[in-house]
């Protein structure tokens, strides 16, 4: 029994949850952000390069023949490509979520509420110059 305890002490600690949402959330984001790529940026881009799909791009090792059963042998480029934009992608926009989040907490410490108190070595250079003052 002690093990099931100490697995449920681990898996309730607030690190895991935390993990655990964010995978699910970088899970539906990443959704997102396939469905931008494929479904918003792809199009354009296969417009202007002639209809292009980058999916369907392979190049073709060895062909393959249905009646006998052999399964054509290629390098799909074009989904590597799809990915390497989707990376791009997700990089930049984390990129800007943390550059916001940075932001804002740069502007949270910036802004301190009271003025430290002085040090004691102010404290006696201070009372140092008003003696020499009143001399």
């Amino acid at each position: 029994m002690g093990i099931v305890r100490e697995f449920r002490e681990f898996a309730m600690r607030g690190n895991v949850i935390d993990l655990a949402v964010g995978v699910i959330i970088g899970a539906a984001f990443g959704k997102i952000v396939s469905s931008l790529v494929d479904d918003i940026i792809m199009p354009p881009i296969g417009y202007l390069t002639g209809g292009i799909d980058f999916a369907d791009k392979k190049i073709i090792l060895k062909d393959g023949d249905a009646a006998a059963k052999i399964a054509e042998v290629s390098i799909k480029y074009g989904n590597f490509l799809n990915t390497l934009i989707q990376f791009i992608i997700i990089a930049f926009c984390i990129f800007v979520v943390v550059k916001i989040i940075n932001q804002l907490n740069r502007k949270k410490v910036a802004a301190p509420s009271t003025p430290p108190a002085p040090t004691k070595e102010e404290v006696l250079l201070t009372e140092i110059r008003d003696i020499l003052r009143s001399k």
